[in-house]
């Protein structure tokens, strides 16, 4: 599934296709996007088809390709502070990106069938935590990952503000779904093969929007045949913030606002710091399009307007420009990530510097 816009050379590109075609249309979404980059959620031998709007499936690691997630996203609706449930939470790669706009006060749970693929997610989230200069940020809401089948969710349960499911849904279980929501809450899911986004809008009042065609692996059914009992699925309890975690987020939060003051004092000064370089434009990119009508499926290519007036004039008008840029020129410098730097510069133990920084290492 995917394929509706054209390959990027690196995420930064991709995500340029995908506003392009409308399929990231609001900031929350794009910053999520722009801040984790796909390609660290495979494996390292396939990373050249990372940013390629393609599903990807190995053994029983999956990601659907990067149009069905920005759907999703833009579906959602995502605020702070909300609780999120992904159903079928895979990589984990959704859900950290939803954790990026939930920030600290969310709740973020994931339900994943296959135990190999929730020791995945956790090594990639523990990556992302340790490395990221894009964790600095954000407030994060940590996703926390239980192994089970998720139609055997225990009916006690808390409901929540947002739930996704990765999987085709049977018809049958449309209303299993439904429930996990709060009232006001939002669902997306496939459905009937169509993407759908469902508001719960009262106890029994629901909202139904088809968004997309799609083709997902149905849902697995449990199977009971060794026990013959159903193994329910316990979803983390929604705990209270320790003081400790409440104090990190408070003094991480004041740094960033004096570095934010920092920055805009000299902005004023006149000593704000022209671009180090110009993105290479993408508008008159051709975009491989997946039309969808009834059942079939029909890829056309489409290309800009300008495409046929001016790409040839505007080639010829940018070359002497290339010609004349030094290669250096053309690379970024590496980011600077101004909270570590204060951090480790303030005159604390380094336990406490390591903890400000949630463990990292110099």
């Amino acid at each position: 599934m995917g394929g509706a816009v054209s390959a990027g050379e690196d995420n930064d590109e991709l995500i340029d296709n995908l506003k392009e075609a409308q399929y990231i249309r609001t900031e929350l979404v794009e910053q999520a996007f722009r801040a984790i980059d796909r390609a660290d959620y495979y494996l390292e031998e396939f990373k050249d088809n990372a940013y390629k709007d393609l599903a990807w499936k190995h053994g029983n690691i999956h990601l659907s390709a990067p149009c069905i997630y920005s759907e999703v996203m833009e579906a959602l609706d995502l605020q702070p502070g909300l609780s999120f449930l992904n159903l079928g939470s895979g990589t984990g790669y959704l859900s950290s990106m939803v954790g990026l706009i939930l920030g600290p006060f969310g709740v973020n749970h994931g339900v994943e069938l296959h135990s190999d693929v929730i020791e995945y997610a956790k090594q990639k989230l523990d990556f992302f935590i340790k490395t990221s200069d894009s964790f600095d940020k954000f407030e994060f809401c940590e996703p926390s990952f239980v192994t089970g089948n998720c139609l055997e969710i225990s009916p006690d349960c808390t409901q929540y503000d947002r739930v996704y499911c990765g999987a085709g849904v049977q018809k049958e279980h449309e209303d299993y779904m439904k429930n996990l929501l709060k009232v006001g809450g939002i669902l997306v899911m496939p459905l009937e093969e169509k993407l759908t986004k469902i508001t719960r809008t009262g106890p029994s009042a629901w909202e139904t929007k088809k968004i997309l065609a799609v083709s997902f692996a149905p849902l697995i059914q449990p199977n009971h045949a060794d026990s013959g009992k159903s193994r329910l699925v316990h979803l983390p309890p929604v705990a209270v913030r320790s003081l400790q975690d409440l104090a990190r987020i408070a003094i991480r939060g004041t740094i960033k606002k004096i570095i934010h003051q920092e920055a805009l004092s000299k902005a004023g000064n006149g000593l704000k710091n022209p671009p180090r370089f110009k993105r290479r434009r993408v508008r008159r990119r051709r975009m491989e399009t997946i039309v969808f009508l009834d059942k079939e499926v029909f890829a056309s290519r489409i290309s800009n307007p300008s495409d046929d007036n001016n790409n040839s004039e505007d080639m010829e008008e940018e070359r002497p420009e290339e010609e004349e840029t030094k290669p250096s020129e053309l690379k970024p410098d590496p980011p600077v990530n101004f909270l570590r730097e204060k951090v480790l510069s303030l005159p604390l133990p380094d336990p406490l510097k390591y903890y400000l920084l949630y463990y990292r290492e110099k």
